[in-house]
C-alpha cells in the first residue's frame, strides 16, 4: 500500500511526530529494551520455570539456585559406648603415622610421588580448569574476527554499463576490518554453565582426593598384608621344624619295634599338610608385592629385600571418630557426589533458558580503499551495528521435555549424594567393628597359642616315655599350625580394621598439601537446608527467598583446605589463586606453571 504523501500532515501539525521523525529519535538502546518488554509481556507461557521477580531475585538468572539436599546420617556411633572408641575429633591427616613404622611411611610417600593413577587424576584436575576457562570465555563476545583481503576486478569491454557508469573497466579494492557477534547472557545461560563448570572443578578436586585416600588406604593395607604372610610363613616354617622332629622320633621309635607304621605315616601327614601351607604363603606373598609395585607406579620387582624384616604393624587399642555428621565434611567422594548435583543444579538453568528469546549483537568496523595507501584514512571508515533475537517458539515440547531430563538427572544426583552418605556412615561401622573384635579375637588367640605350644611340649616328653600314643601329638600339632596362623592373621586384621576406619573416614588427602598435622580436616559447615524430595526444580525459585543461600562454589572449597592447617582461621581467596596455587601435584615430569595460568 502507498500513502499519499500529505498522509501525516494532521499529526504533524498537532505537533506528533510522523513515522520518519520517530524513528529517527529511537536511539538502538530504547529499540533493545522496547524488544525486550515487549518479549516480558509476551511469554507468560514460560513463567512455570521462572517469573519476572524470581530472574531478578536470582540475579538475572533462570533456573533454580542450588541448595545442598540434606542427608540422613545417625547421630552416634554404634559401638560409642565402648572405652576404646572416642567422640573426640579425629586426628586422620596422617593417620598411617599412628603405626610408628618408617618403612609403611617411605612407602605412602613414594606412592603419593609416583602412582600414575593420582597422576590421571591430577591430569583430569588441569582438564577440568581449562574447560571452565573455556566456558567463562562465554560471557564475552562469543565470536570476534580480524579480516583483510584484496579484490582487482575487471569488466570486459562490451559489459553493458561498463562504459556508461564507470570511469575505468578495472579497479582494485583494499578491505580491512573487525567483525564481532556477541550473545548476551541476558537470562543468565552462560553464568549458569560457568556454576556448573565451578562444580565440575570441584568434584574433579574432590576425585582426585578421593583416588588419594584409596591410595593410602591400599598402600597401608598391601603392606599390612605382606607383614602377615610373612609371620604367617614364620609360623609354618617353625611348625614344619618341630614336625620334622616329630617325624624323626617316631622313625626312630619304629624301627626300635616301640609304635607301629601308622604313627610313622600320622606324623608324615602332619608334615606334609603344614609345608603345602608354605608355597600358598609365597604365592599370596607375591601377589602382595606386585600389588605394591602397582602402587608405587614401578614396574614389578622383588621388593622383600627393601622393606626388610619387621612385624606385623601395631594399632593403638582405641581410635577418636569424632561424631558421625562430620563424615559430610570429611570424606572426599561424599563431597564429590555433592558437586556433582550442584553442577547438574546450574545446569537446569542453562536448559531453562532455551524457553526464552537470545539477544545478540552483531557488528563490523573496518575500512576500503583503492588504493593501499588510503585505505586507514577517515574517509575510508565503515561499519554495522546489527543488534537483534531469535527465539525457538515452535519447539517447546522439545525444549521443555530437555529441561525434564535435567531435573531428573538433578533428583538422581541428589539421591545419589544422600546413598553415598549411607553408605560412609555404614563402611565406618564396618570398621569398627573389625577392629574392635580383632583386637578381642587376638586376645583369645594368644592365649590359646600359647596353651598349644605349651601341650605339645609336654605331649612329645610324654611320647618319647611313651605314656601316651601319637594320636594326642598328632592332634595338638594340627592344633598349634591352626591356631597360630589365625591369631597372624587376626594380629593382621587389627591393622586392617584400623586402617578400613580411617579410610572410611575419608583421612590422608591432607598429604597433598604439604602437612601432616593431625587436624581434623573439613571444609566449613553447610546450613543445613530442606530435604531432596522438597527441591523440586519448578519449585525451587519459590523457595529461594525464605531459605539461606549457599555458595559453593571452588572459593569454598579452598576454604576448606585452608580450615586443615589453621581450623580457627579460614580465609578466602579468589578463584584464579585457587586454581593456581592450591592444588599442586608432585609429579616426576614437572608441569609448567605457565600452562596452568594459562587455563585461568
Amino acid at each position: 500500500m502507498r500513502f499519499p504523501e500529505n498522509a501525516f500532515q494532521v499529526n504533524a501539525a498537532q505537533g506528533a511526530p510522523t513515522p520518519q521523525t520517530f524513528w529517527a529519535q529511537m536511539t538502538p538502546r530504547a529499540c533493545i529494551l522496547g524488544l525486550i518488554l515487549a518479549v516480558l509481556a509476551t511469554s507468560s507461557g514460560c513463567a512455570t520455570y521462572c517469573s519476572c521477580r524470581q530472574w531478578f531475585s536470582n540475579g538475572f538468572k533462570v533456573g533454580p539456585n542450588y541448595l545442598k539436599p540434606a542427608a540422613p546420617v545417625a547421630e552416634d556411633w554404634i559401638d560409642s559406648s565402648d572405652r576404646r572408641v572416642s567422640s573426640d575429633s579425629s586426628h586422620d591427616a596422617a593417620w598411617w603415622q599412628t603405626f610408628k613404622d618408617p618403612v609403611l611411611n617411605r612407602l605412602v610417600d613414594e606412592a603419593y610421588q609416583q602412582n600414575l593413577s593420582l597422576r590421571e587424576a591430577g591430569m583430569r584436575i588441569l582438564e577440568a580448569r581449562a574447560a571452565r576457562a573455556v566456558i567463562a570465555g562465554g560471557l564475552f563476545p562469543q565470536s570476534q574476527s580480524v579480516n583483510g583481503g584484496y579484490t582487482r576486478t575487471q569488466f570486459s569491454r562490451f559489459f553493458p554499463q561498463a562504459s556508461a557508469n564507470l570511469p575505468h573497466r578495472s579497479f582494485s579494492n583494499w578491505t580491512a576490518s573487525t567483525d564481532l557477534l556477541w550473545e548476551l547472557d541476558f537470562w543468565g545461560r552462560f553464568r549458569r554453565a560457568i556454576e556448573a563448570a565451578d562444580a565440575d572443578l570441584d568434584a574433579s578436586v574432590e576425585n582426585y582426593d578421593d583416588i588419594l585416600v584409596m591410595l593410602v588406604a591400599e598402600v597401608a593395607t598391601t603392606y599390612t598384608n605382606i607383614r602377615t604372610l610373612q609371620q604367617r610363613l614364620e609360623y609354618a616354617n617353625n611348625n614344619v621344624k618341630i614336625q620334622k622332629g616329630s617325624l624323626h622320633i617316631t622313625k626312630v621309635q619304629f624301627e626300635n619295634g616301640a609304635v607301629t607304621e601308622v604313627d610313622v605315616q600320622q606324623a608324615t601327614l602332619s608334615l606334609k599338610r603344614t609345608e603345602s601351607l608354605i608355597p600358598q604363603f609365597q604365592a599370596q606373598l607375591r601377589q602382595q608385592n606386585n600389588l605394591l609395585c602397582l602402587l608405587l607406579g614401578t614396574p614389578p620387582r622383588n621388593m622383600l629385600p627393601e622393606l626388610g624384616s619387621a612385624g606385623i604393624p601395631t594399632a593403638p587399642p582405641g581410635i577418636a571418630l569424632g561424631i558421625p555428621c562430620e563424615l559430610l565434611r570429611r570424606r572426599p567422594d561424599v563431597r564429590r557426589a555433592e558437586r556433582l548435583a550442584a553442577a547438574q543444579s546450574a545446569r537446569i538453568g542453562v536448559a531453562v533458558s532455551d524457553l526464552y528469546p537470545h539477544f545478540r549483537i552483531r557488528g563490523s568496523l573496518g575500512y576500503s580503499a583503492g588504493k593501499f595507501s588510503k585505505l586507514f584514512a577517515p574517509s575510508r571508515t565503515n561499519g554495522i551495528v546489527s543488534p537483534g533475537f531469535s527465539w525457538d517458539v515452535l519447539n517447546y515440547g522439545r525444549i521443555k521435555s530437555n529441561v525434564a531430563v535435567h531435573e531428573a538427572e538433578f533428583q538422581a544426583l541428589a539421591l545419589d549424594y544422600q546413598n553415598v552418605v549411607l553408605q560412609a556412615n555404614s563402611e565406618v561401622e564396618d570398621g569398627i567393628t573389625n577392629f574392635l573384635n580383632s583386637q578381642d579375637a587376638t586376645l583369645v588367640l594368644e592365649e590359646s597359642v600359647t596353651a598349644a605350644d605349651r601341650a605339645l611340649q609336654l605331649t612329645l616328653i610324654q611320647y618319647r616315655e611313651g605314656a601316651v600314643n601319637f594320636n594326642r601329638v598328632f592332634t595338638i600339632q594340627d592344633t598349634l599350625v591352626e591356631q597360630q596362623d589365625s591369631y597372624a592373621a587376626s594380629q593382621g586384621d587389627i591393622a586392617l580394621g584400623l586402617i578400613s576406619i580411617y579410610k572410611s573416614l575419608g583421612g590422608g588427602w591432607q598429604i597433598r598439601l604439604g602437612s601432616n598435622q593431625g587436624e581434623n580436616s573439613a571444609p566449613p559447615e553447610v546450613v543445613p537446608t530442606a530435604p531432596v524430595d522438597e527441591l523440586q526444580p519448578n519449585e525451587m525459585d519459590e523457595k529461594l527467598p525464605s531459605l539461606p543461600k549457599v555458595s559453593l562454589r571452588s572459593t569454598d572449597h579452598e576454604n576448606r583446605l585452608r580450615s586443615l592447617a589453621q581450623e580457627d582461621s579460614l580465609k578466602s581467596i579468589d578463584h584464579e589463586a585457587y586454581s593456581r596455587k592450591m592444588i599442586t601435584f608432585d609429579f616426576k615430569t614437572p608441569i609448567n606453571e605457565e600452562d596452568l595460568s594459562d587455563a585461568n
